[in-house]
């Protein structure tokens, strides 16, 4: 896939960015009411742990958090937070990625960006995720992504019917840059 990355400003608002099929722009706090029915979509609440409006208020308005909108055709299919953003570790952590419409590229395209966004634009040297056990559609994206299974959180989320894992996942910068040895992420 080829990308159209444009200078990112830690500093101040950016200009929507393209990757292919889907396009980020900054979440707008008017934006939170489609966030908030994205999470809560019956096809993504099993995989993704609610958020109140106020936690995803701050994540908008934190410095080291990104809260993106993802576009495609100029319509929101989904949003993705990445956090630890100035890191001093170099370390940022894919902290929600949520795609309201399946089996178009969309999740695939986000995934693709947000790693060409962290190894390319903030320098990372770690990009990590947590997915819940029972998500394998997730898991298997983000292994053909080059995402690497680190471990598991054993039954670390409590929920109605019990408790649920995570495994942690993450891709290190030279393998990022070993599969894209231009620069050029996608």
């Amino acid at each position: 896939m080829t990308a159209s990355i444009q200078p990112v400003s830690t500093q101040s608002r950016q200009e929507p960015v393209t990757l292919s099929l889907v396009q980020f722009r900054e979440t707008e706090i008017g934006d939170l009411p489609f966030v908030l029915a994205a999470e809560r979509n019956p096809a993504n609440s099993p995989y993704v742990t609610q958020w109140p409006l106020p936690r995803h208020q701050r994540a908008v308005e934190h410095p080291d958090e990104r809260h993106w909108i993802v576009e495609a055709d100029d319509q929101p299919v989904g949003y993705a937070i990445l956090a630890g953003v100035g890191n001093p570790n170099q370390v940022l952590e894919l902290r929600r990625l949520v795609i309201i419409q399946k089996g178009k590229g969309y999740g695939r395209a986000s995934v693709q960006w947000l790693k060409q966004y962290a190894f390319e634009q903030q320098q990372a040297h770690r990009l990590w995720l947590d997915v819940k056990t029972l998500n394998q559609r997730a898991q298997k994206l983000y292994r053909s992504e080059g995402f690497v299974k680190e471990g598991t959180l054993r039954e670390c989320i409590k929920t109605d019917s019990g408790y649920e894992s995570l495994q942690i996942m993450a891709l290190l910068a030279p393998a990022y840059q070993k599969a894209h040895p231009s620069g050029k992420g996608g």
